[in-house]
């Protein structure tokens, strides 16, 4: 734990502040093809119904030759909002940076500020995993009720982009069942964080959104 401290410390210094790139599933060519490019966002209750898990999804369309030698960008946050009160400010933020094979995470915490521009979070709970080789079983660790994981997975998002051209070029006018996956056999850079639904708190419903921001 001591190392971890010794680690994040350094951190501070290193990351600096942030801001927003915005992106989405391949149409962001600015930051196409880096862990910038926030392929999708999934949360859903976890393993039992005590826990959220919290599912993001970065640079899509990776080959499985690509993908051994794809890696999280460590100048890249990934900060997972959390909008407890309906207002959709973000009361709470999960933060997810790598370093030297190990993705650390802070939070749950109310951010120092909200909106475009972050900070690390280094006084909120900290976490790390290793992150997960491509071909590799999963590694996971756990801390204050938590669970992460970082690394290379299967794209599970499935679109037929072939029938879409069709549907928008007005030669059909629906999806085939069964349609044709354009992303099956494609791997995505996963972040995964399951969290007790005791640190979320609020009404019981919340919002949240992902942002991926680069160091400035």
């Amino acid at each position: 734990m001591k190392r971890v401290t010794t680690i994040l410390g350094i951190s501070i210094v290193l990351v600096g502040s942030f801001f927003l790139i915005a992106a989405d599933h391949i149409d962001a060519p600015a930051v196409q093809g880096t862990t910038s490019d926030i392929t999708d966002f999934y949360a859903f209750q976890g393993a039992d119904t005590n826990t959220i898990a919290f599912v993001v999804n970065t640079q899509g369309l990776l080959s499985p030759t690509a993908t051994s030698s794809a890696s999280f960008n460590e100048n890249t946050l990934i900060e997972i909002n959390i909008d407890t009160t309906g207002d959709n400010v973000e009361d709470l933020v999960i933060q997810a940076i790598p370093r030297d094979g190990k993705m650390y995470f802070f939070g749950p915490i109310a951010p120092s500020a909200a909106g475009l521009n972050s900070v690390v979070e280094t006084s909120g709970t900290a976490s790390s995993v290793d992150i997960t080789a491509y071909g590799s079983t999963a590694i996971t660790a756990t801390n204050s009720g938590m669970t992460f994981f970082a690394g290379p997975r299967d794209d599970p998002f499935f679109m037929d982009f072939a029938q879409y051209g069709q549907i928008i070029a007005g030669n059909a006018t629906a999806f085939n069942n069964p349609g044709a996956d354009t992303f099956a056999g494609s791997n995505v850079l996963s972040i995964v964080v399951q969290v007790p639904k005791s640190l979320i708190g609020g009404s019981g419903t919340i919002n949240t959104w992902v942002e991926a921001k680069g160091k400035q």
